[in-house]
């Protein structure tokens, strides 16, 4: 009997992870493809005699997707706080699927002009405004189902769906490279993704519609207001600062060794669409592997020697990484170098995640989490690819994604050691004050 229990247990909290975790795929199966098919973008919507400065419009139209995400973290995360997991991601998972049809369905600049670049803008702002709260909102409802010192373990799995839909996208493009020609790819072929993730929203929805609310938000005796919410995280800035920068480490190299490396492959590289399709979907694959591993190892030893350990070896290594890839450019070198920043990535994200809900206050740990990621993403993910394409034109140095992969990881490490030492104080106060109460 309590063996049946237990599969039964294990099946509603794999049940549970795949439910929550599929809309989590489905947001970052399409903001990937944005990136993937960049330069096709560029040319349907921002056509420029100049290719540097066309590609770096579409990356700047990637980019301000991620200027929404603070503000669809303090609003949608602040709702999510006050009615639940499961309303709350569900909307997330709504205004998404507007924004993606927005995309697929907007015809070329030479189609309808200037109202081509803006509908595709409007179409990345309310993707940017959605995925705000979306993976906080994932990230804590995988927290709070977790079973007693698994915390790292289960919410890895909000990566891990990143991961799954980088692999399916990578498949996808990888398929249409040797099934169409360039021209065709070119002109049209790169639709067929998006349309894909178009057609799983309604499995999605179904998924989300029988979410269960977490037990912990449901024993909650008070939910903030709005403006309680605003007074709260206002309190608590430098934690949201501190775990901004945090994620800043994980936001940079993900979108680095992702997003961005079908670009930096074909454009800086030479190499075929094909080979730079092969090595993300490998990359994505080393993720899945790493980040429920880094969890793991989390949970066991603590968020912290993980967090320093891996924040060091990215300032160390990733310039130097780069620079043998610059120097020796193909498909072996460029798969080797990005399969150890993978390797870096996925352990540190996998104490990362659940190090940020544990900081987090927790009337405002959806908004505080979704906060302080959203941040990160803007400033440093989100407009990777940008900085990446403008650190090289100016620099003339095809490793120079690396400088700022490294600061990122800089800023990490600090934030790290701030926020453990905040903690330790913390905790001796605390301590010291039951010690006064006892006496």
């Amino acid at each position: 009997m309590p063996e049946a229990a237990t599969v039964s247990t294990f099946r509603a909290k794999a049940l549970a992870i795949l439910r929550v975790t599929s809309g989590n795929f489905l947001e970052q199966f399409d903001f990937f493809l944005f990136g993937f098919y960049a330069t096709y973008i560029a040319h349907a919507f921002f056509p420029s005699e100049n290719e540097f400065a066309s590609l770096m419009m579409t990356f700047a139209v990637f980019g301000a997707g991620f200027l929404m995400r603070p503000i669809g973290a303090v609003v949608l995360g602040a709702w999510i706080d006050k009615v639940g997991r499961r309303r709350g991601l569900i909307a997330t998972l709504s205004i998404m699927a507007l924004g993606t049809f927005m995309i697929v369905l907007v015809p070329d600049y030479s189609v309808i002009g200037l109202w081509a670049p803006a509908l595709v803008l409007i179409g990345r702002l309310l993707q940017g405004f959605s995925a705000g709260a979306e993976l906080g909102g994932v990230s804590v409802y995988l927290s709070e189902i977790a079973t007693p010192g698994k915390k790292g373990f289960y919410t890895s799995w909000q990566s891990g769906s990143q991961q799954v839909s980088i692999m399916v996208a990578a498949l996808l493009g990888f398929i249409l490279n040797q099934a169409m020609d360039e021209s065709a790819l070119r002109d049209w072929g790169w639709r067929i993704p998006f349309l894909v993730g178009c057609l799983i929203v309604p499995f999605i929805f179904m998924l989300r519609r029988h979410l269960a609310e977490t037990e912990d938000f449901e024993k909650r005796a008070r939910h903030l207001p709005f403006s309680e919410v605003l007074k709260t995280l206002g309190a608590n800035w430098r934690v949201v600062v501190a775990g901004m920068l945090m994620v800043a480490m994980t936001t940079t190299t993900f979108y680095l060794i992702t997003v961005y490396a079908p670009t930096f492959g074909k454009k800086v590289l030479l190499l075929s669409a094909s080979d730079s399709l092969l090595v993300t979907l490998l990359v994505a694959v080393s993720n899945f592997i790493w980040l429920p591993i880094g969890g793991m190892i989390s949970d066991r030893i603590g968020r912290k020697p993980v967090l320093v350990a891996m924040t060091l070896l990215g300032i160390l290594t990733t310039w130097p990484a780069l620079s043998l890839l610059a120097g020796a450019p193909g498909f072996g070198m460029m798969l080797g170098v990005l399969l150890w920043l993978s390797f870096i990535y996925g352990i540190y994200n996998g104490a990362m995640i659940p190090a940020l809900t544990e900081i987090m206050p927790v009337q405002v740990r959806v908004a505080g989490f979704s906060l302080a990621y959203s941040l990160a993403t803007a400033l440093f993910g989100g407009f990777t690819p940008a900085v990446s394409t403008a650190l090289i034109q100016y620099t003339g140095d095809k490793a120079a994604p690396g400088y700022w992969m490294s600061f990122a990881a800089t800023c990490a490490l600090l934030a790290t050691l701030y926020l453990y030492r905040r903690a330790s104080a913390n905790d001796w106060s605390s301590r010291a004050q039951m010690a006064k109460g006892k006496a």
